[in-house]
Order: C-alpha cells, then structure tokens, then sequence
C-alpha cells in the first residue's frame, strides 16, 4: 500500500494555498506575456528600422536637391558677375545711347547750387575701338572732345575703323 506521507508544518500549509496541479496553468499567463513582449518589441523596431530608412532617402533627395541649387546659384552668380563688370555695364550702356556724365552740380540743404555743371559730352566714334587697332595717330587724340571744340585729329584717309562688339558675357 502506497501511502502519501503526510505533510507536516510549513510544507502542509503552503500545499493547501497552492495545489499541485496550479503550478502549470500559472506559468501559461506568463509565457503569454513574454511572446507578447519580444513580438511586440520586434514589430516596434521593424517599424523604427523602416522609418530610419526611409529619412536617409529623403535626406539624400535633399543632398541632391541642394547640391543642384547651390550649383545653379553659383551660375547664376557668374551670369551677375558678367553682367556687372564694368566693361560690359560700358558696352551695353553705350548700346542704349547713354554716355557718361559731364560735372555734376550739388544742391546744398538752403537750395544753393554748388558746383558748375557740365552737359555731357559727344562721344567720340573710335573709342569703341580697342586701341591696339587704332593708328598711332589716334591714340594720342582725347576720347571725348570737350562741347564746342572741334577735333584736332581725324582718321587718315581711306581708312575705316569699324567698332567691335565684344561677346557678350555667359554666351
């Protein structure tokens, strides 16, 4: 005969709170959990993973972009660099009729003039021509003759001096 030896004491006590066959549907609840947090741990950095990759495409779309502009900028800078320089403010001065200015005059804060103004004067044919295709001759000669003054010299006989036109500047 087979008899279950008798629990004495504290080992009596603790068998009647927590029977024998609780042990295992105590651990279920648990296991469940667990799973639950690697699985939802996992999920959370696949998502945070997925998210990540996704920034660095859009940042470099962005690199791109910004190299892009910044290298249209820097044309765009040399066209305004071309286009300021005098020589070429000059030329295309020139090419709208203007010519530069004679004296100025200044009015003084009580409405005084101050200064003797000039008119501006004619501008001379031949000083669109760069001078290493003038003749000695006229590179002596004023560029703009003063209103009123003729000219002293004249270009030679048979000789045609045509202006040239630069390129224009990004072209």
């Amino acid at each position: 005969m087979s008899r279950k030896p008798e629990l004495r004491g504290r080992a009596a006590r603790l068998a009647r709170i927590f029977p024998a066959n609780r042990g295992q549907a105590a651990r279920t609840p648990f296991v469940l959990l667990v799973v639950l947090l690697l699985g939802g741990g996992l999920i959370g950095l696949l998502m945070l993973n997925s998210a990540l990759s996704e920034g660095a495409f859009q940042r470099e779309d962005l690199r791109r972009d910004t190299k892009n502009l910044t290298d249209e900028e820097q044309a765009l800078q040399q066209d305004i660099d071309a286009y300021s320089a005098p020589d070429a403010l000059q030329r295309r001065a020139r090419e709208l009729g203007m010519v530069p200015g004679g004296d100025p005059a200044f009015l003084a804060p009580d409405g005084t003039v101050k200064g003797a103004p000039s008119a501006a004067p004619e501008p001379s044919p031949y000083t669109d021509v760069p001078a290493v295709l003038l003749p000695p001759e006229l590179l002596t000669a004023t560029p703009y003759p003063t209103p009123g003054t003729p000219t002293e010299t004249a270009p030679p006989t048979g000789t045609t001096l045509q202006p040239s036109t630069p390129p224009t500047p990004g072209r």
